[in-house]
């Protein structure tokens, strides 16, 4: 075989699993118009009141449903002042954050960012993370990219009848792609 056949047929070949992964995976629809979902509301599943790592309730916006797992969307209405979530990498999402009221507080690596009204945080696959909310109140856009299993998450969380401990935390992570790596950030 010559040098650019070989090439030429090695790279194709390196871009079939990009190709299989933007396709595969649980989520079998794709919305082909286009939608509005009002402020206060939640496209799917109404308001998901969250347990264990903060009380927070989450709005999606934007399921991965919609997306073919392409991406996907909620609003968070951040009422639990000093809480957050442990610090924990997300193997196959990039994660995107928009204050849209309120304060925060970041760790990505050993980096730490304070965020307030009208900033983004970028938060890239594979590096630990985790966030605070310093305010009474806020509110946040995020975004994660693929969807995974993050709606599966907060509904998950949501369910729950009881406060779970440390190692039922670690473990619904675990079961939606996450590993918990380290304690959850304070308010200094």
């Amino acid at each position: 075989m010559k040098r650019n056949q070989f090439l030429s047929a090695a790279l194709s070949l390196g871009a079939l699993p990009f190709i299989t992964l933007s396709t595969s995976g649980c989520q079998t629809q794709r919305t082909e118009t286009g939608f509005k979902v009002k402020n206060g509301e939640a496209r799917l599943y109404g308001h998901i009141t969250l347990k264990g790592v903060n009380h927070n309730v989450m709005d999606l916006k934007v399921s991965g449903k919609d997306t073919n797992g392409g991406m996907t969307i909620f609003q968070q209405i951040s009422i639990s002042k000093g809480m957050g979530t442990p610090l924990h990498v997300h193997h196959y999402q990039d994660e995107v954050f928009y204050v849209i009221e309120g304060s925060y507080r970041f760790q990505v690596g050993k980096e730490y960012f304070s965020l307030v009204k009208g900033e983004h945080i970028f938060l890239p696959k594979a590096v630990p993370h985790a966030w605070t909310q310093v305010s009474d109140t806020g509110k946040m856009n995020v975004l994660f990219q693929p969807a995974g299993k993050m709606e599966e998450f907060f509904l998950t969380m949501a369910g729950l009848d009881h406060e779970p401990d440390k190692a039922e935390i670690e473990n619904i992570f675990a079961d939606c792609e996450m590993s918990v790596v380290g304690p959850p950030l304070t308010i200094n």
